[in-house]
């Protein structure tokens, strides 16, 4: 899930400042940000907050997000200490099947999950912010929206992010009628300063504020997008859209070193592969280990909670899932056991994604906290930049494309190189398997909401934070969100380091433990955090400065 992301805030944030007059708001684009901050300033809480971010950066990141995707959102209500995992993912449509992608040979055809009209699932965005706005919130849905319509409407000036997004994919968005109309001048990519409007956006999501989900899911919107759809080579029907439900799930939860982490549960990969690794890493005494050994224990802890990820993880409602015995101290522990502390493990020695035995970018994330103590860390998506590439006739919707994230051919990596069997495997009204992790990391010196976008480092990023945060009294939410990434998957059997963050000396430490390390081409990731005093009087917006730099994953 590339993400090509900017954080800035529209506002000057002062610690300590009183709490009615501070907005906390950590989201990837100013525009999204101040949408967030005058809804708040309105009366509104956090949900409400969430509403008015999601759906402005929707219009402002179409590269990123839009009600054309799906996210997950970790909410925490102040009121009663309520935690909830609100689950927006796409879905499969009822008619899709793995061998819809591939070709007489049986091999994936990437393009089939990655562009056009068979690439979309069933998008969950829609539905999430009325839930949250009905459910959560303080003031009505339309007024939430109110921004974000707004800025469709009247535009805003495109960014350098913008145009590089567009670099990417001219070609992708080129195929398609309504994405060249709207995305594209005349046929050439905007400059910088141009204004990007979006009238039929505008139209939609006016109908989404005045009918809620109904509006989107059913109705002249619903209408228009599958005979779109269906005139493209796709196969979205009308009862797909109708029976498209967001879910409440509990929230994964596990303690760390004296910290609780309450964070991604399936059908998102990320708490399950996090419990994992800290447990793993905990079981080695991680923190009283050489500095020098740290990231090689990191690196083959990663590889053991990936390499069950492949294994063990779907969709909950369509498999069984090992899920306490993957969170349980004692399976880390044995699965630690072949871990050297001095050599690296070869991926093709761990079990493989036929071994089920238990024994043996685009994406964008925002994170608020109100006056209230109301909690929100969210992170949506489209899958690559602009999705699938296509606009749903004249809906201005922009359509993801997350069927690749399914397993399309066992073992084979989709556009992440992610691997996976049966368990992530295309049915009929299945989610598929996602990286997205909202946090929320509670200590005794104080609480972090935070988040990421970045594809299957997601994960690996999140994970480094926790352990920068537990694992020094000098840290903050700043330092986490700006730390020197590195990232491994278990497939393919390889560490990737950012450029120009760790030294020669460093690398080859790695190298000869066995490890085959790689510097990637650009830096990744842009996470958005808040970091609040234990008390909850005092909080910092911390924005990744990889985003000011226009960092894509």
């Amino acid at each position: 899930m590339k993400v090509l992301s900017l954080a800035l805030l529209c506002l000057a944030l002062t610690a300590g400042t009183s709490r009615a007059n501070d907005c906390w708001i950590a989201s990837a684009h100013p525009l999204a940000t101040k949408a967030g901050c005058d809804v708040l300033r309105e009366g509104g809480n956090a949900f409400d907050a969430a509403v008015a971010v999601t759906a402005a950066l929707g219009v402002v990141e179409p590269y990123s997000s839009g009600i054309g995707g799906g996210g997950f959102y970790l909410l925490r209500r102040a009121a009663d200490g309520k935690q909830i995992f609100l689950d927006a993912r796409e879905m499969a449509p009822a008619a899709s099947s793995e061998a819809i992608y591939l070709d007489e040979s049986g091999d994936a055809v990437a393009s089939r999950s990655r562009e056009g009209a068979l690439a979309a699932g069933i998008p969950g965005i829609p539905a999430a912010i009325d839930h949250l706005s009905t459910h959560y919130g303080q003031l009505s849905l339309s007024r939430s929206l109110a921004p974000a319509i707004e800025l469709a409407n009247d535009g805003f000036p495109i960014d350098p992010r913008y145009v590089r997004a567009v670099g990417w994919v001219k070609n992708r968005l080129s195929k398609f009628p309504g994405s060249r109309r709207i995305f594209l001048n005349n046929g050439a990519a905007f400059e910088v300063g141009d204004r990007l409007i979006q009238p039929e956006l505008s139209r939609t999501l006016t109908v989404l504020a005045r009918d809620g989900a109904v509006g989107f899911y059913g109705g002249r919107v619903a209408e228009t997008m599958v005979a779109s759809i269906v005139s493209a080579g796709g196969n979205w029907t009308m009862d797909d859209l109708s029976s498209y439900r967001v879910i409440e799930r509990n929230p994964i939860s596990f303690s760390f070193m004296g910290a609780t982490i309450t964070t991604a549960p399936l059908p998102s990969s990320g708490g399950l592969v996090m419990a994992q690794t800290l447990n793993i890493l905990q079981s080695l005494d991680y923190f009283d280990q050489p500095k020098d050994v740290q990231p090689h224990l990191v690196i083959e802890a990663m590889r053991r909670g990936y390499n069950d990820r492949a294994r063990f993880m779907g969709d909950p409602d369509f498999s069984e899932v090992p899920v306490e015995q993957l969170l349980s101290r004692e399976y880390a522990e044995r699965r630690a056991k072949n871990l050297s502390m001095t050599q690296a493990t070869p991926s093709d020695q761990l079990p493989t994604v036929f071994d089920l035995s238990i024994d043996g970018e685009e994406t964008t994330h925002f994170s608020i906290v109100d006056k209230w103590g109301n909690k929100v860390a969210a992170t949506l998506s489209i899958n690559g930049p602009f999705g699938s590439g296509m606009v749903a006739g004249e809906t201005g919707i922009l359509l993801n494309n997350h069927m690749d994230d399914f397993s399309i051919g066992i073992g084979k990596g989709n556009s992440y190189k992610l691997v996976g069997n049966r368990i992530n495997g295309i049915e009929p009204y299945k989610r598929p398997l996602s990286s997205m992790s909202p946090t929320i990391l509670e200590t005794p010196r104080g609480t972090l909401v935070f988040g990421t976008p970045g594809g299957s480092r997601i994960i690996s990023m999140v994970l480094l934070g926790l352990l920068h945060y537990v694992g020094s009294d000098e840290s903050d939410g700043q330092s986490v969100v700006s730390i020197p990434r590195f990232h491994h998957q278990y497939l393919p059997d390889r560490v990737q380091v950012e450029p120009e963050s760790f030294d020669t000396e460093w690398i080859e430490r790695l190298e000869q433990r066995g490890h085959n390390v790689q510097v990637y081409k650009r830096k990744w990731g842009n996470m958005q955090a808040i970091e609040c005093s234990v008390d909850g009087e005092v909080c910092h917006v911390a924005n990744d400065p990889r985003g000011k730099q226009g960092v894509v994953f």
